[in-house]
């Protein structure tokens, strides 16, 4: 599960690293718009990863295969 979330981080900052190049890359009259498309298709692509890995943690913590460490609760 740890590859799993550390291979989807990384996919999520490179998917990010994308669209911040291609926003500094060219101005934008020089391709008529296909650079603001294909920076809000690698912007789409990060939230939909985004939203891939917290459906999985949920799902993994569901089925037990992880579970909270946080501090323990006093009452």
């Amino acid at each position: 599960m740890k590859i799993l979330i550390i291979a989807t981080l990384l996919a999520i900052l490179s998917s990010l690293a994308a669209a911040g190049l291609l926003m500094l890359r060219r101005r934008p009259e020089d391709d008529g718009g296909q650079r603001g498309r294909q920076m809000a298709r690698a912007l789409a692509w990060r939230i939909g990863l985004s939203i891939a890995l917290f459906l999985a943690v949920l799902g993994a913590w569901a089925l037990g295969w992880i579970h909270p460490t946080g501090l323990p609760v006093t009452h």
